[in-house]
């Protein structure tokens, strides 16, 4: 049975969010040719940054922070993976004096986890409409899809090498290799959606294909320009501000005394509290740092404490999420998916695409394990 609304905001905003946006953007770029994709300057660099990117880790500590009761049941989330980089930042940043090593290592393990979270929050986004269009993923269509998108996080991961390793020849022939290698997580990601093509009559909805789409463009213009990674976290942050906006929307909408104007009023003080916050923190960390590009392993190190503050946000944020878009937690769930029409049981012998042990969002989304519908 098909949703009454199957989307998070609806179906035309969510298409542009999750992807249509930078498809629409990206696509002529790289078909003009142009080798300096970024085009703006370092102060509207630091606007959009401040504006679009930096709310959308602050959406995420919205939820976390948002009671003493969230808070204490998700600690490691809340306290102590932030205490231990913060411990860890402090030490670093006291050697980084004499020797950057240990800030060259946060940034190798934020990057790591960055290829992680973009490719995770695909496969989320991919299954997350699939589930609002009730259409339902087998595990052989899942693992065709996810193992494509495997080999873009390994990608990225050798991308990261290449971009900023001093001596970029020793990761080369990797890169070169896996560069090529993208072809076939496009063949193999497209296999599995004609797979449920065939199956179920029907393709995935469009905003499934556009976010699976998405993600190659994203990675074309980082091969095409590094520095074009600015863009990727905009358009990433725009794919990701729907869902925590949704359950903003969900919980206040189910308040005792709820009515439009309230909804109005909350969600204009939700909106300011997160922009307010961002600007306060953007102001301390420059747009050049934002980008993380820019020859990170030779950053002289005056510029340690701005990037130390960026790596704590960014590795906390890709943690954080991974706890707070459990869908096996009924209340999440319930928060998320307040707004629609329960989906139709699944059969016995097909994999459920309802929300169960994968993020929706920066952690991987739904995963069709067939479960109690109870992340990357």
């Amino acid at each position: 049975m098909r949703r009454a609304k199957a989307s998070i905001i609806s179906p035309a905003v969510d298409l542009l969010l999750v992807g249509g946006l930078s498809l629409i953007v990206f696509v002529p770029l790289l078909l003009s040719g142009r080798t300096d994709l970024v085009m703006v300057g370092a102060g509207v660099q630091a606007w959009l940054a401040a504006t679009i990117n930096m709310p959308h880790f602050m959406a995420s500590y919205r939820i976390i922070y948002r009671s003493k009761e969230m808070i204490l049941k998700h600690k490691w989330a809340s306290l102590f993976v932030p205490a231990i980089l913060v411990v860890y930042s402090a030490l670093a940043l006291y050697v980084a004096q004499s020797s950057p090593a240990l800030v060259i290592v946060l940034v190798a393990v934020s990057s790591g986890y960055l290829a992680w979270h973009y490719t995770g929050q695909v496969w989320g986004m991919f299954a997350s409409f699939s589930y609002l269009a009730g259409v339902k993923i087998e595990p052989s269509e899942r693992t065709l899809i996810r193992t494509g998108l495997r080999i873009l996080l390994a990608w990225h991961v050798t991308w990261f090498l290449y971009t900023q390793l001093r001596d970029p020849t020793r990761v080369a022939p990797l890169y070169k290799l896996i560069s090529a290698g993208t072809a076939v997580a496009f063949v193999l990601g497209g296999i599995g959606i004609v797979k449920i093509r065939l199956r179920t009559g029907k393709f995935p909805p469009a905003q499934a294909l556009v976010a699976w789409a998405a993600i190659f463009a994203w990675y074309a213009v980082m091969a095409r320009d590094p520095k074009a990674l600015f863009w990727v976290q905009i358009a990433h942050a725009l794919q990701y501000l729907a869902f925590p906006v949704r359950v903003e929307v969900n919980r206040a909408s189910h308040e005792p005394d709820a009515s439009r104007a309230s909804l109005v009023r909350h969600m204009a003080l939700y909106g300011a509290g997160l922009l307010a916050v961002s600007l306060v923190i953007s102001r301390y960390v420059p747009a050049s740092a934002m980008s993380v590009v820019g020859n990170m392993f030779g950053e002289d190190s005056s510029r340690a404490a701005p990037i130390l503050v960026l790596m704590i946000i960014n590795i906390h944020h890709y943690f954080t999420d991974g706890v707070i878009w459990k869908i096996s937690n009924p209340e999440v769930r319930k928060e998320l998916f307040a707004h629609v029409a329960p989906p139709a049981r699944p059969s016995k012998n097909t994999d459920d695409p309802s929300p169960t042990s994968r993020g929706v969002a920066a952690r991987g989304g739904l995963s069709q394990t067939p479960r109690t519908p109870a992340k990357r």
